[in-house]
């Protein structure tokens, strides 16, 4: 397992938005969320077949993998911080929804 540097972790922390471009489809770039669709959401449905990715922010680009946060602790831990990061959206419990759980994807420097 590769982790982010710490420079990088903390742009990542307090970007508002990031963006991930998969090379399954590169001319379109989403906003980086929990899939809210679940498992029908697009770009979900390309990193979880587990092909490489794009993530962009903040005029970056980060080259990842993604692999399924299986871990029930660390799928926790992402939605507290989504809660706080995002406590100000009226949409934020939307996104820690029991069905949105499982669409959490841990994100690896490639």
């Amino acid at each position: 397992m590769t982790n982010f540097d710490a420079e990088t972790m903390r742009e990542l922390r307090d970007v508002r938005e990031v963006a991930i471009r998969t090379e399954k489809h590169p001319k379109s770039a989403v906003v980086f969320v929990r899939s809210w669709r679940g498992a029908e959401g697009r770009w979900y449905r390309d990193l979880a077949a587990g092909g490489p990715a794009t993530l962009e922010y903040a005029s970056r680009r980060l080259a990842v993998q993604a692999s399924p946060a299986d871990d029930e602790a660390a799928v926790a831990r992402v939605s507290r911080e989504f809660l706080r990061k995002y406590r100000r959206n009226s949409h934020a419990q939307e996104m820690v929804r029991s069905e949105t759980l499982p669409t959490t994807l841990r994100l690896e420097p490639r």
